[in-house]
């Protein structure tokens, strides 16, 4: 959000859309990958909970690995990355080239990004979310800095939210390590090259996180699709939309803290075999998101263009954005089951299921409905099939839980 903010104060809305087409490219990379820090929490907790530590650092061991290797691989394979593309983004000449020295820049965080998803995820398999939000707030805090720095210390405009986004997360791995050794020193006794690639437990590795794997890179594609198809309006359109957008995030950001509580404990108790436990954390967390969906569909609606306001002071983006504030509202009391759900089918290592209910979401639902309203309907035709895709998904995952939750405790 900061990002956006200061691209959407420099003047001209170019910035804000090469920010918005970079972060596209790393949504498929990054958020395409998550399945490190996803596979790696589910697997964790059950650990923990049946009081496993050696598996608990081998599974670490095995995350950090894995994700060396991806993150070599992409800096590899950078320009094809780039190449392929932006033969599919669209936006102007000026927009696409900023774009494209953005993503040079950005992509030599991959190696530090990656492994802080295997941390985190590790963190909050051990039942210890303090570490990941203090990861968390040091990044983010540092990333502010690097771009008041680049940003309006040395005019580096786009490029420097790049070069500032690199810098925190490098930093933020090197605090990933200082308090993976102040707080779990001790099981690096447990660490075992041999045995964390062994065959075996690979496989079951593997097996889950191709599944997560497959459901994020649609979940990515869809949110990819939307940035896409907002470039095709225009780039007002477009920083209208990707504005619109960070609210979305935040609130997926928000709500993700209760879905990752859901994967420690749903593992934990997956772990110790505790099917009662089980059930009534389901039940609760479900209750609060219901509760802050409600809170945030409320803040939404009555301070929507304030809210936007902080992010640009471009009085024409705001004008145009009047219209498409309703929407915004409504993200909230869509969405939350589906996050919720996420993490509850994470912990259950349910991820088949997960990946079932994407493919519906997106190939049943979402771009049906694009095809099918955006022609009468415009951009409020895009928004739709994104909003029909958000319930779509939270509604077939509440309908498989009971054969793919609860079963599995038994």
């Amino acid at each position: 959000m900061v990002d956006m903010a200061m691209m959407g104060h420099l003047g001209s809305e170019v910035y804000i859309g090469a920010v918005a087409l970079g972060t596209v490219i790393f949504n498929f990379i990054y958020v395409g990958f998550a399945f490190l820090r996803m596979g790696t929490s589910g697997l964790t907790a059950q650990a923990y909970g049946g009081r496993k530590l050696q598996e608990s650092a081998l599974l670490l061991q095995r995350s950090l690995i894995t994700g060396f290797l991806l993150a070599l691989v992409l800096l590899v394979f950078q320009w094809i990355i780039a190449t392929l593309s932006f033969s599919i983004l669209s936006g102007s000449e000026l927009t696409e080239n900023l774009a494209a020295r953005y993503f040079y820049i950005r992509i030599w965080s991959a190696p530090a990004t990656l492994a802080i998803y295997s941390f985190n995820g590790w963190f909050i398999g051990m039942q210890n979310t303090r570490i990941p939000m203090a990861i968390a707030i040091a990044e983010n805090v540092l990333n502010i800095g690097f771009n008041l720095l680049f940003v309006l210390g040395f005019d580096m405009k786009s490029d420097g939210v790049a070069l500032g986004t690199v810098l925190a997360h490098y930093s933020g791995l090197l605090l990933c390590i200082w308090l993976f050794r102040r707080h779990y020193g001790r099981l690096g006794k447990y660490f075992n090259l041999k045995q964390s690639v062994n065959l075996d437990s690979m496989k079951v590795f593997f097996r889950l996180n191709v599944d997560i794997f497959i459901r994020t890179i649609l979940l990515v594609f869809a949110l990819s699709f939307f940035t896409a198809k907002s470039a095709i309006y225009g780039d007002t359109i477009l920083a209208i939309n990707s504005l619109l957008f960070q609210f979305f995030f935040f609130f997926s950001y928000l709500i993700d803290g209760f879905a990752y509580a859901a994967e420690a404990l749903t593992g934990k108790y997956k772990g110790a075999g505790n099917s009662a436990a089980l059930k009534k954390i389901v039940k609760l967390l479900l209750l609060h998101g219901f509760g802050i969906a409600l809170l945030f569909t409320a803040v939404y609606a009555f301070a929507g263009h304030a809210l936007l306001s902080l992010l640009t002071s471009q009085k024409h983006i705001l004008d145009a954005s009047a219209p498409y504030l309703f929407w915004l509202a409504l993200i909230p009391i869509v969405s939350f089951s589906a996050f919720l759900f996420d993490g509850i089918y994470i912990g259950a290592t349910a991820s088949e299921a997960m990946r079932n209910s994407m493919i519906i979401a997106v190939l049943l639902v979402y771009l049906p409905a694009y095809y099918l309203f955006t022609g009468p309907l415009g951009n409020h035709g895009l928004w739709l099939a994104f909003m029909l895709f958000l319930a779509s998904r939270g509604i077939s995952l509440a309908i498989f839980s009971p054969a793919h939750i609860f079963r599995i405790e038994k």
